[in-house]
């Protein structure tokens, strides 16, 4: 595999660079002791999740997102019954999610700044502008990136536009994420460099169930372990 030609390292925010999933799952066992009045927890989260696949083509990824999605399916476990307090309750979970303290993840700074030596550095992620770059600015990693991106959904097109506004090929290009499906697949199947470095917990809908074996792909652990390499 050609290392020596990549000039950019694009990295993956949410579970790469900091801790997120784990707020979501927090909030979805929130939501279903809340409604358990109206629906065992198994089948409410098993409801919300549906939801909020409905409502992904209009609304996007992220907190503001997940947190209409948590009303329309309390209104729906509850048959319209829930209370404003319930309601109220809920917007306030959103909010106290969007007001997480940012917590890095394990060795990702001091790779960052390794790399940053060697490299141009890139954060692409996807979800809300708004919030994305709050954490940011919180994380304390700003400085370390020559460019952020930003996007409503990690497609083909989107790296291929990435890829042209860099001005490079796509060999010349790495993505390091936690995602099989948005950090790494999209990427192999344009010809640029993808590393998957997993995070403990995945959200059901970025699971992927195959093995990749692609000359441009490789795993990791931690990203500390990125430094033996690049």
């Amino acid at each position: 595999m050609p290392l020596r030609n990549i000039k950019v390292i694009a990295f993956d925010a949410d579970d790469t660079l900091w801790v997120n999933e784990t707020i979501f799952r927090k909030a979805e066992e929130e939501f279903c002791i809340l409604l358990e009045e109206y629906m065992p927890k198994k089948e409410a989260n098993a409801l919300l999740f549906d939801i909020e696949m409905k409502n992904l083509p209009l609304y996007g990824y992220g907190i503001k997102p997940f947190t209409l999605s948590l009303i329309e399916a309390a209104i729906l476990i509850s048959n319209g019954n829930m209370t404003i307090d319930l309601v109220q309750k809920l917007i306030e979970k959103g909010k106290e999610m969007l007001n997480e303290p940012v917590v890095l993840i394990d060795g990702i700074e001091e790779t960052l700044q390794e790399l940053s030596k060697k490299y141009r550095l890139v954060m692409a992620t996807k979800g809300d502008l708004l919030d994305q770059e709050h954490k940011l600015i919180k994380s304390g990693l700003e400085n370390y990136f020559h460019h952020i991106e930003i996007v409503s959904d990690k497609t083909e097109k989107q790296y291929k536009k990435l890829v042209k506004h860099l001005d490079i090929i796509e060999n010349e290009f790495l993505m390091i994420g936690n995602s099989l499906k948005s950090d790494i697949l999209p990427v192999l199947n344009i010809g640029a460099h993808a590393f998957h470095i997993p995070f403990h917990t995945t959200w059901a809908h970025e699971m992927v169930n195959e093995k990749i074996e692609h000359p441009n792909f490789r795993s990791y652990t931690k990203a500390s372990e990125l430094l033996q390499l690049l």
